[in-house]
């Protein structure tokens, strides 16, 4: 029974075989008294404790969890736990987003010969988790159904109309085709007026069907790893480039092998909004846009629409419409919103004002609708790993084959983990989703933190470091976890 006043809850604890579990073992040799919550797990290394573990813990019904290491400059491993600093930090700035108290998780250091502070770490952390009570659970959590229904006022001019410069990038595309590219990625018109498809363009015919608009969705950086070694160029926006600037940073794929081209992009469309504004089953038949407006044909009539009214969510803040790299640059580069811009998406503003049940309730509602499609993984520029995704491991098994709330909504949690400082921000994840599902929260609330603690933006720089791949011996911006 536990030495504290009630019933005993359930916390687990990570910790560090060198240091951690060595002052537990002093404290137990020293007969201290101590509660008997704690179910502790040994590893290697605090940095051996995947942010994941911390998760699925917490998803799964833990009402707290507390990780300990080795105090930092004594590391067994030499730098393990400056990495665990990082990026338990950032994991504890990220629980609020899914309605976790991040008081329900901690991390420390303990020596081995720490035995008395030990005693003391773990009575404080199980007394702070008796204060909050048993976690609450997901099934008692009244699911939330609601998205934001408010449209953001786009930072900067949005348009439609066409290009001036489209001939000359189709001639800069043949001319590179002349001298030894393979292909280049673009666009074409797809199967109607209003969507576009991505397209491998290997000859001039090809490229004298390439388009460029309001229709080009898709962010083609997701393709450059297939044709790695091949000599090969891209057509990008604002967005697609930070794509491709991360894959050359990561070193998936080699500067030498791709031509990146681009113009000024003026926005892009949701298409699903466009929908909206039209019968339902109406067959398109044409599209003309015109500075701000599109005018969309189906079914023999006309139906007008600004962009502001159908700009996909991204184009509202995008603070780089045109490409941050490039080798070929054709027109005049689009204006940047000028002073402060808040980057956060409609989800992320509506969950920003919910209170922390609210916040799981709204993420129970969501994870109800998903179909596990993993849609969002294929889409992301930044998922390389696709055919070997831990998700699908079976030895581990990181998610089961049950259809619940929890499982679908740690697959989202595996994807936003492996795109902490990484993700561009291009919300295709959240596009590609065929159920409407803000997906991009969970990476975004990763970003703004890394954000706002490191000052880093993924994809601007090809020869930056994302921050949890790299440490600093002392930390300006991080302050240290002390529980006794």
């Amino acid at each position: 029974m536990s030495v504290l006043a009630g019933k005993e809850l359930r916390i687990v604890g990570f910790l560090c075989n060198w240091c951690s579990y060595g002052g537990a073992d002093t404290a137990g040799t020293a007969r201290a008294v101590q509660p008997t919550d704690l179910r502790i797990i040994r590893v290697p290394c605090s940095g051996r404790v995947n942010p994941l573990f911390v998760l699925k813990a917490l998803i799964n019904g833990a009402d707290g969890v507390l990780v300990s290491g080795c105090h930092p400059r004594d590391c067994h491993y030499s730098a393990g736990n400056y990495y665990a600093r990082r990026r338990l930090e950032m994991l504890k700035q990220f629980l609020p987003v899914l309605g976790i108290d991040p008081a329900r998780f901690e991390y420390t250091w303990v020596s081995a010969s720490e035995g008395q502070r030990w005693k003391d770490v773990v009575t404080n952390f199980t007394n702070r988790i008796h204060d909050l009570g048993p976690a609450p659970k997901w099934e008692d959590v009244p699911a939330i159904y609601d998205l934001p229904k408010t449209l953001i006022d786009p930072a900067r001019p949005l348009g439609c109309g066409e290009h001036p410069s489209l001939p000359e990038l189709k001639q800069a595309l043949k001319d590179a085709l002349a001298e030894g590219l393979e292909g280049v990625l673009g666009w074409k018109k797809g199967f109607d007026a209003i969507h576009a498809e991505p397209v491998f363009m290997t000859t001039p015919e090809e490229i004298d069907e390439l388009i460029w608009g309001p229709f080009n969705v898709h962010n083609l950086a997701v393709y450059l790893p297939q044709y790695k070694g091949r000599k090969i160029g891209v057509v990008v926006k604002g967005c697609d480039s930070k794509g491709v600037v991360e894959l050359l940073a990561e070193k998936l794929i080699a500067r030498e092998d791709v031509k990146i081209f681009g113009m000024g992009c003026n926005g892009t469309v949701s298409v699903g909004r466009i929908l909206a504004k039209l019968p339902e089953g109406a067959k398109i038949d044409a599209v003309a846009c015109r500075g701000n407006k599109i005018t969309v044909t189906a079914n023999g009539q006309d139906v007008e629409m600004t962009m502001a009214e159908v700009a996909q969510d991204k184009c509202r803040v995008c603070m780089h419409p045109s490409a941050v790299l490039s080798d070929v640059f054709v027109g005049n580069p689009t204006n940047a919103p000028e002073g402060d811009v808040d980057g956060r998406s409609p989800a992320l503003r509506f969950l920003d004002d919910m209170t922390l049940e609210q916040r799981m309730g709204f993420w129970k509602g969501q994870m109800e609708r998903c179909i596990a499609c993993h849609a969002c993984r294929g889409a992301c520029p930044m998922c390389v790993c696709r055919d070997h995704c831990v998700s699908d491991a079976r030895d581990p098994a990181w998610i089961t084959q049950e259809d619940t709330v929890q499982q679908k909504l740690f697959f989202q949690l595996i994807h936003a983990q492996h795109l902490a400082g990484r993700c561009t921000g291009c919300s295709e994840c959240e596009r590609a989703c065929p159920m409407d599902i803000p997906v991009f929260a969970l990476k975004q609330q990763f970003g703004r933190m890394i954000k706002k603690i490191f000052g880093f933006g993924a994809g601007l720089d090809v020869n930056a470091t994302p921050p949890l791949l790299t440490y600093q011996v002392e930390e300006p911006t991080i302050e240290e976890r002390e529980l006794a």
